[in-house]
């Protein structure tokens, strides 16, 4: 097997399963866990951007926290080399879904019941419900990023991705390239500006609305024509094209799709609401409002024609606005003279009205006696509703809220893990009406609150930890003290040190965690130091943390300067800062050492009365501690 054949030497590429605008992307063997997976490999021509690839790994990572089951796993992410142009290209390593992308499905030219259809798209908002709670905007859902597996799930995928090339300096021409259509592109997306979670509410309305009817909304020859559609364009409702398809079906993909991020559901969960009221059998929300849209659609078209011409036609000027109102005029010739008859005497009241206020004005300012001018009458202030942005996350809110004509205020509170990053609450509540450019408050959970333990506990005393650990904020209730074991405990622990703090310092815990705290006892087991010399036994001893102390005795049972015995015995519990004494054999006295080998027998007398002695002057029984004086008294 090739070097190319596998990356990061864990993966090994098997064969090409699919192949994009963006990435190819290969079945796959991770070998460490023993599972297949898919790597999806980005194009050599974005890899060549350092801060696309920057960008791609920080998407990447994001979304690998994802875990959802409509969403496609991200495992892993690397780097590999490209052999052709020598660039290090992105990978990402995914979970390997067993199934079709609907993009494939539409393509086979298959009918999707509309119900299915609605199935499907609620899967999609699921998924897409739980990643904007993370604060992650997906911006590039469509078809080619719904797989539906052969048990009939939905899996979103490229989470994270399509926001790491959305941010990326390409034209709209390499955009359609590597996003693959403009076919989802929000209004906003197409225009450029900054966007939030509700362009992903308008990619699934049009994702359902070709799952609806097989085709998008918007058809156009350049990518450059079919953007301009969805910023000015209304697309032909469903039931136009599909005799299958209801008014409620109507109303809930054109909700989706309107043009104002205002006017569409500003929440993926309340599009999967709707959409489960319409399965049940109930009306869905989007009726009570789907008239309402119709007459402003229509009251647009008449006001307005011009503004839905298409790309390359140009601003009329107000001189071909007149050239076509003249025809108008001509159908009736005698009018125009009738108004200029009529209209003179009542310009002219106004005019002396305007006149007569005018100087009355400025008498009131230029005469030094006057009185404060009365306050001129304030304008229509007009009220708009407050949306719904508890869920979202604080950009997303911020973006809703903004749109919505308000300002925002952020504050911050630390709750469960449940609602992180999400805004718990917000002063006004949804739906009431308040003056445009009113202030809303939005409280955003910023999660459990986080306590770090810190640094240099372990070797400070008991109480200088406990203090250190207080002052980070962590309470009594969360402090466990416990003595480390003597039989594990390290021996250069000083006794009531900390030797060790759980978890590590520089981690950080919740309110409802415990930090414990490991007390050094100075204790240690005492080694065994029998059968060795005075060296080994110290350095045996020094080795468990203690020291020793020698005393030498003459016994018969051990050899000359080895150790005999000891105090403490091995396998006690004792401080190391008491010194371990050790008895150490020493060579018997004077008539033992007559029998030693080394000496002459010749040179004894054998008339003399004194015979030699035969054995130690030390008795057999008296091996366990003999002492000087007891052997000199037998």
């Amino acid at each position: 097997m090739s070097a190319e054949s596998w990356l990061s030497g864990r993966y090994e590429m098997q064969n090409l399963i699919g192949r994009g605008g963006m990435a190819d992307v290969w079945k796959a063997r991770d070998h460490r866990l023993g599972r297949d997976v898919a790597v999806k490999k980005l194009r050599t021509d974005l890899a060549s951007d350092d801060t696309f690839q920057a960008r791609f790994q920080r998407e990447a990572q994001s979304a690998a926290r994802l875990n959802h089951p409509n969403i496609v796993a991200v495992y892993d992410t690397g780097e590999t080399k490209d052999p052709t142009t020598g660039l290090q290209v992105p990978y990402i390593v995914m979970e390997l879904i067993d199934g079709h992308t609907l993009r494939d499905v539409l393509r086979d030219g298959r009918k999707i019941l509309p119900r299915r259809a609605l199935e499907f798209t609620q899967g999609v908002l699921d998924a897409l419900s739980y990643s904007h709670a993370a604060g992650i905007v997906h911006r590039d859902i469509k078809p080619a990023n719904v797989m539906l597996t052969r048990e009939g799930y939905v899996k979103v995928m490229d989470f994270g991705i399509a926001r790491a090339v959305a941010d990326t300096s390409a034209t709209m021409t390499q955009t359609a390239a590597v996003i693959g259509t403009a076919q989802y592109l929000s209004p906003e997306q197409a225009r450029g500006e900054t966007v939030d979670n509700r362009a992903d509410i308008y990619a699934t309305g049009c994702l359902l609305y070709e799952l609806l009817v097989g085709r998008p909304p918007f058809i156009g020859d350049s990518p450059v024509s079919v953007a301009y559609q969805h910023v000015r364009e209304i697309p032909a409702p469903p039931s136009s094209l599909d005799t299958e398809i209801t008014p409620q079906m109507d109303s809930i993909t054109l909700k989706a799709l309107a043009k104002d991020p205002a006017d569409r559901y500003q929440t993926a969960k309340q599009m999967r609401d709707d959409i489960d009221r319409l399965l049940s059998g109930r009306e869905p929300f989007a009726m009570q409002t789907h008239g309402d849209a119709e007459a402003d659609t229509e009251e647009q078209t008449h006001l307005i024609p011009a503004a839905a011409g298409s790309a390359a036609t140009s601003i009329p000027t107000a001189a071909t606005q007149r050239d076509q109102a003249s025809p108008a005029r001509a159908e009736s010739p005698q009018e125009p003279e009738k108004p200029r008859r009529k209209r003179w005497p009542i310009v002219l009241a106004i005019i002396v009205v305007l006149l007569v206020l005018l100087g009355f004005g400025l008498h009131k300012m230029l005469s030094p006696s006057a009185e404060p001018a009365a306050p001129t009458p304030s304008r229509t202030v007009t009220m708009v509703d407050v949306p719904a942005v508890t869920g979202l996350s604080q950009q997303g809110a911020t973006s809703t809220l903004e749109n919505a004509g308000l300002k925002v205020k952020v504050s911050h509170v630390q709750k469960d893990e449940s609602t992180a990053n999400q805004v718990v609450s917000q002063r006004p509540a949804a739906s009431q009406k308040v003056p445009a450019g009113s202030e809303v408050t939005i409280t955003v959970n910023d999660g459990p609150k986080q306590l770090t333990i810190p640094q240099n506990i372990v070797g400070s005393s008991k109480a200088d930890a406990i203090k250190a650990l207080t002052d980070a904020g962590f309470s009594d209730s969360q402090i466990k003290v416990t003595n480390d074991d003597p039989k594990t405990e390290p021996n250069s622990a000083k006794a009531g040190t900390v030797d060790a703090v759980s978890p590590d310092a520089g981690t950080s815990l919740t309110p409802d965690q415990q930090v414990t705290l490991t007390i050094a006892t100075g204790k240690s087991v005492v080694p065994n130091l029998k059968g060795m010399s005075v060296e080994e036994a110290n350095s045996a001893a020094g080795s468990s943390g203690f020291s020793i102390s020698v005393e030498r005795q003459m016994t018969s049972t051990a050899a000359p300067g080895t150790v005999f015995g000891q105090d403490p015995d091995y396998g006690a519990i004792a401080d190391r800062s008491t010194a371990i004494k050790v008895f150490v054999a020493v060579t018997p006295s004077q008539p033992t050492q007559r029998e030693s080998p080394t000496d002459s027998a010749p040179t004894e007398d054998p008339s003399s009365s004194i015979a030699p002695v035969p054995t130690p002057v030390v008795p057999p029984s008296s091996t366990a501690r003999p002492t000087a004086s007891s052997t000199s008294g037998r």
